[in-house]
């Protein structure tokens, strides 16, 4: 019999999978909500029950929250929008009405290291506005899970790294972040949930074992995949402005990831919290070279 029923947002992406799974391994209920049909029923092999759901349909969530011990919740990035802050705005809004209707008394919530600022972050005031909306709800207990700069942000790299041979964002080469693993930070909110054992609003920042600069991080991947010479550039915003928009991105997605880049240059974006051992994940840059490795190779 199962200890407890969790509805997981974003169940197929690269944190969900891994709370899901995670949460399934020590015997509970897993509800493996998504948009993507195939995906989800791929969940079903480790013991998730599918429930394909729509953000702008609230009543598609409650239902999949219904009777549920606790939510965890997040909002995708909407790349393809003409609005991301608006859109997030609408998924935000879609998610705290379906919680609100299926009266669930516990949400982990995907936020972002930063998000206690209201502007000049980018992408994260958005979760800074939805950590604020969750924050209104009713006999609701929830805990914020704020994690820094994902390691997989440099997957992103790897068409650069192939046309070009070199790595390169606006984001300063030199400058120490102790970035963490995607994996990581799913067992960190698979391990609240298990608990649950948090009451009123809480915040927890998560960061990786070691600060280190992507000029390191580079030269690490560079000798994964076979390029002991690869190496990071820093490039000016408006030509990163530039290749951006030729790749397809929206004006105001560009603009919104430029600024966040801005706020992690000027040290704008800083843990509020001590951070100890606990609010650091295990997985080194060292760990993670091979998965990278292994995608660039998958990638033609």
């Amino acid at each position: 019999m199962a200890k407890s029923v969790y509805a997981i947002m974003g169940a197929t992406g690269n944190i969900g999978s891994v709370v899901a799974q995670d949460l399934i391994q020590r015997g509970h209920e897993v509800r493996a909500l998504g948009r993507n049909k195939r995906k989800l029923e791929a969940m079903e092999a480790f013991g998730a029950k599918p429930y394909p759901v729509d953000l702008d349909q609230p009543a598609s969530l409650a239902k999949a929250f219904k009777g549920a011990n606790a939510v965890f919740s997040l909002i995708p990035p909407f790349y393809e929008a003409e609005d991301f802050g608006a859109a997030q705005d609408r998924a935000g809004e879609s998610i705290v009405k379906a919680i609100s209707e299926a009266q669930n008394p516990y949400v982990l919530n995907l936020s972002s290291l930063g998000a206690h600022l209201s502007e000049g972050t980018g992408p994260i005031k958005g979760l800074y506005r939805h950590e604020q909306r969750l924050n209104q709800l009713k006999d609701v207990n929830i805990m914020h899970l704020r994690p820094i700069y994902f390691m997989e942000n440099q997957l992103a790299a790897i068409p650069l790294i192939k046309a070009e041979g070199i790595n390169g964002s606006p984001l300063k080469g030199d400058h120490p972040i102790p970035i963490v693993a995607t994996h990581d930070i799913g067992l960190k909110a698979a391990e609240f949930l298990d608990r649950l054992d948090f009451q009123g609003i809480n915040v927890f920042e998560l960061i990786g074992p070691e600060a280190v600069s992507l000029e390191k991080v580079t030269s690490a991947l560079g000798e994964a995949i076979g390029k002991p010479d690869l190496r990071y550039f820093q490039f000016p915003y408006d030509e990163a402005k530039k290749a951006m928009l030729e790749s397809g991105l929206k004006p105001n997605v560009v603009d919104l990831l430029l600024e966040m880049d801005k706020s992690f240059n000027e040290g704008k974006i800083q843990p509020t919290q001590e951070l100890t051992e606990d609010h650091q994940g295990s997985m080194t840059i060292q760990d993670f070279a091979p998965v990278f490795a292994s995608v660039y190779e998958s990638m033609a």
